[in-house]
């Protein structure tokens, strides 16, 4: 993949613009969309793991629904994302 393949630019502002910009949380339907995001392509790159590892830093169980945070820690491990 060429980094012009990648959506990393479109996760960050996504999720500057969308999840933080209202409440700073994130529901199923920004998690759903962040998802679609990075596999738009059918991968998650490099850039694309790093934006998001900075996205998911900013909630924790306390912060999101518990079905979201399942859904965030199940993405996270299948697509290798700290």
């Amino acid at each position: 993949m060429t980094s012009s393949d990648s959506n990393w630019n479109a996760i960050m502002q996504y999720s500057f613009l969308h999840v933080f910009a209202n409440d700073g949380l994130i529901d199923g339907d920004e998690l759903q969309m962040l998802e679609r995001l990075a596999l738009q392509d059918g991968t998650v790159d490099e850039r694309e793991k790093d934006v998001l590892t900075r996205v998911f830093a900013r909630v924790n169980p306390q912060t999101v629904d518990p079905a979201v945070w399942d859904e965030l820690q199940r993405f996270k491990a299948q697509f290798g994302i700290p």
